[in-house]
């Protein structure tokens, strides 16, 4: 499945963008983050890719077709998409609303099967919802609304899931049973889009992120080049300064927002460095299954590798990769993120700035 948008342009009213001239396509298995100040236009975003919204210039593809072109029926059964949690749902227990999710593959007006109730279930005992079931969509919390709406998303079984905001009105254990979903689905080959405010939930989670800036600029690429202290500042008037907090088990990213600032600017990527470091990006993989996913990224940067070994360990099923390269340090930075955002993966990197000619005299 491939989705792309190709010179994007929308107004409510004329001489006004909400977006303008904006680029940017996902294929199955990317997680891809949207960003940006509120009033930037991320939901207008999310309806015109879909085309609940008619762009003004430009256009979205879905596998090579027309977004227009292509029949509602079909369209729904490749897409699903969860708004953000608004309004009452009529008389809806959870469960009905969750098997609505199912009407885009078996029919509005057919009788579901025990299968649909199964995979209903199971996506409920998933989300941790299954003890909402019974209740009415009118007697839940928004929060608790919010992940019904997820579980009903993926009843469809779309190829592509785009979900506005799934981290709102939600707590602390909610939020990461929603980020661990979409990391999960992604991994099993599923393409998942989704707006934040949460600039850690795309450095943590997404392999590229989105930037909107109020007045229709737009930005698009890796999330290590994208979601960077400038741009930061640039969208979001906030002077804020990313670090890392290394745990027994992984080193994590993480914003810290320090101060209020103009916002002034156009969102750039990060300009590349020209110096190359030599780097040994350390990997202790506790699913073997991750292995296929980590030799397809490495393939990615197959030039830039000096030496790569597996070695044994005395835990069953524990992988430990250990891989030098030398790339410009923002290519390091890229496959470093790709590797850390894969769930059951404990990676490190460490970089030695030396000159490439001594490397190089060294490897010789």
């Amino acid at each position: 499945m491939k989705l792309v948008v190709e010179d994007g342009s929308f107004a409510y009213v004329k001489g006004h963008p909400i977006i303008q001239d904006l680029n940017f396509k996902a294929e199955s298995g990317n997680l891809i983050a949207i960003l940006g100040p509120n009033g930037a236009g991320k939901t207008t975003l999310l309806r015109c890719i879909m085309g609940l919204l008619k762009w003004d210039g430009g256009r979205s593809t879905l596998d090579g077709q027309n977004i227009y072109q292509i029949p509602s029926k079909k369209l729904w059964q490749k897409v699903s998409y969860v708004p953000q949690a608004r309004g009452a749902f009529a008389s809806f227990t959870a469960e009905d609303m969750i098997l609505l999710g199912c009407t885009s593959r078996i029919g509005i007006f057919s009788t579901p099967h025990q299968s649909e109730l199964d995979l209903v279930h199971k996506l409920a005992a998933d989300m941790g919802i299954d003890w909402l079931l019974q209740k009415r969509c009118t007697e839940i919390s928004g929060g608790e609304l919010q992940m019904v709406l997820i579980a009903r998303a993926l009843a469809a079984k779309p190829q592509l899931l785009i979900l506005d905001e799934p981290e709102s009105n939600l707590d602390f254990k909610n939020q990461l049973i929603v980020l661990d979903t979409m990391t999960r689905l992604a991994n099993q080959g599923m393409c998942c889009i989704f707006n934040t405010h949460y600039p850690n939930h795309a450095l943590m989670r997404s392999s590229q992120s989105l930037i909107l800036q109020k007045g229709g600029e737009s930005i698009f690429g890796e999330t290590s080049e994208i979601v960077t202290e400038a741009n930061i500042e640039k969208a979001f008037g906030v002077k804020a300064i990313i670090g890392q907090i290394e745990t027994p088990d992984h080193i994590y990213p993480s914003v810290m927002p320090l101060k209020v600032t103009p916002q002034t600017g156009k969102c750039q990527h990060e300009p590349p460095a020209k110096q190359q470091v030599t780097a040994t990006i350390a990997m202790i993989l506790t699913q073997p299954q991750r292995l296929a996913k980590i030799k397809y990224l490495l393939q990615q940067y197959q030039q830039a590798i000096l030496n790569q070994t597996k070695l044994p360990t005395t835990k069953q099923g524990m992988i430990v990769l250990n891989v030098t390269l030398m790339a410009s340090l923002s290519k390091i930075k890229a496959l470093t993120h790709q590797i850390e955002i894969l769930p059951d993966v404990n990676v490190k990197t460490t970089i030695a700035e030396e000159p490439v000619s001594n490397v190089q005299s060294a490897i010789n």
